[in-house]
Order: C-alpha cells, then structure tokens, then sequence
C-alpha cells in the first residue's frame, strides 16, 4: 500500500514525458499514405500525448505539395479533427545549406533576405486558401552558431527577424543547433536575444547526428535559459550523404525547458505509415 501511495504521488508531482511538441517533416512520398491512414496516425499521435504538431515545411523548393487542395493541406485538416495544434512551417529552399557555405557578409543577408520573402508569399498562401486554423508559424531556415558565429552577421538577423515577425499574426518558431563555433555561455545569450523579440526558438539537441561530444552538448543544454526550447532528437544518424538515420528514444527529461520530438517519422506509432527511406 505505501509503494502503491508512493508511486501515486510521483504520478501527480511529475511531468508526463510524452511526445506532447511533435515535429513532422512532409516528404513527397507521404502523398501516397491514404486518408484512413492519416486518421490514424494522428489518432495514435493523440493517443500517444501529442499535442502540438510542428510541420518542418508547407513549400520545399518547387514542391507546395499539391497546395490547399493538396495531400498535406487534407491530412493537416484530419489532424486538427483528431486535436492537434499546429504550428504550420513556411517556405524551405532546398539549397539552404549550400548557400550558407557560399556566401558571406552581403551575400548571405540578401539570401536570407529573400529567403523570408519567400517565406512570407507563402505565409500569405496557407493564410488565405488552406483553411487551416495554426497556432503559430514555423521558420525551416535553421541557424547554426558556425555560419552565425560573427556578432555583426547576427546583429543583421536579428533585424530581418524582427521585421519578418511583425508581419505575422501569430508567434514564430525557429531553431538552431551547435557546431561548437560560440562558447555555451555566447550561444545561450544569443538565443534568448532571439526570444526577446517574441519569438519561440527552439534549440535540437543534437543526439541524433553526434555532431557533439555528450559533455560538450550537455554544456550548452545547461547554458539554455528556460524560455528556449529543446527539441529532442529521436534518430541516430548513420549517415550524411545521403541522410540516413534509424529510430532512437528521445532523451526527454521534464525539465524547466519547454521540449519537443524531432520527428514523428522516427516515432513507434507512425512506422507502418511513414517510411523513413
């Protein structure tokens, strides 16, 4: 009977660790799941915890995945049948990380620049045709402390950042990663600078790619402030080109930061739905 009070008090006092922030990247072949598999993936989501779904993108490079009349548009609206919030990605080039190698100074601030222009069409585009109530909007543009690591070329983002976010009607999201550039003390103050501007930043925490050595990337967990998110990568990488990754649990912890799961393909419940290949 006391194991039993004792476990019930544990129960009440600490956080459920579930997959309640759950990322889901569309790839063109998820056009091929049919609509009752979509209702019960999303019904198995739910069930599962979740309750907010981050869309990593709704445009990847030509591809609108058939727009408001769509696959995606059509499983998004199941999803918000079966209660999951959404935080609708916007437009992602798939030269994104080819062209922060490349250019600089300048260079990069008008990339990014017309990148969020992009963006923003199709922020305009979900908004008026896709008759889909979000929560917030998703940024797919991630910022990493090696191509950001110049306070100057920060400074410039943190201006079109602003300007981007005013435009909006709901909160934006966006991540980052480390590649070790900035000092965890540097990294964690920049990254709540972002939030300052109203923003949801959210840091991966870089378990799945093992970019990082664990006490490494420990320590820039540990220089977060609580308002900066964590997403939780539930992969491990096999390998970069190309990207192949095979499930992994992801390292939840219920602490002060706000978590989510990256991704829902990974997930048990969506692997006879999802292929990851």
């Amino acid at each position: 009977m006391r194991n039993l009070l004792l476990a019930c008090l544990l129960a009440l006092c600490l956080p459920a660790l579930a997959d309640q922030r759950l990322f889901y990247q569309p790839l063109n072949r998820d056009a091929t799941v049919t609509p009752a598999q979509w209702q019960q993936l999303w019904r198995a989501t739910v069930a599962q915890g979740g309750k907010t779904l981050i869309v990593q993108w709704s445009a990847y490079g030509d591809s609108d995945f058939g727009g408001a009349d769509g696959w995606l548009a059509a499983s998004l609206r199941e999803a918000r049948a079966q209660g999951l919030e959404l935080v609708m990605g916007l437009y992602m080039d798939p030269a994104y990380y080819q062209r922060l190698e490349q250019l600089d100074g300048e260079g990069l601030n008008s990339y990014f620049k017309a990148q969020l222009g992009q963006s923003l069409s199709q922020y305009q585009q979900v908004r008026e045709h896709w008759q889909l109530p979000v929560a917030g909007w998703y940024l797919p543009l991630e910022l990493d402390d090696l191509h950001f690591r110049d306070a100057e070329r920060r400074a410039a983002l943190y201006s079109q950042l602003q300007a981007f976010n005013r435009q909006l009607d709901k909160p934006l999201h966006i991540s980052a990663f480390s590649a070790g550039q900035l000092s965890p003390r540097v990294n964690g103050a920049w990254l709540d600078q972002l939030a300052g501007l109203g923003l949801k930043v959210w840091w991966q925490d870089g378990a799945g790619t093992g970019r990082l050595a664990p006490m490494v990337r420990m320590a820039y967990e540990q220089a977060l402030p609580c308002r900066v998110g964590i997403v939780r990568e539930a992969f491990r990488q096999l390998s970069a080109q190309p990207f192949r990754a095979e499930p992994a649990q992801p390292a939840l912890t219920g602490g002060c930061h706000p978590e989510a799961v990256f991704a829902l393909r990974y997930r048990p419940w969506s692997r006879s739905v999802l292929t990851l290949d």
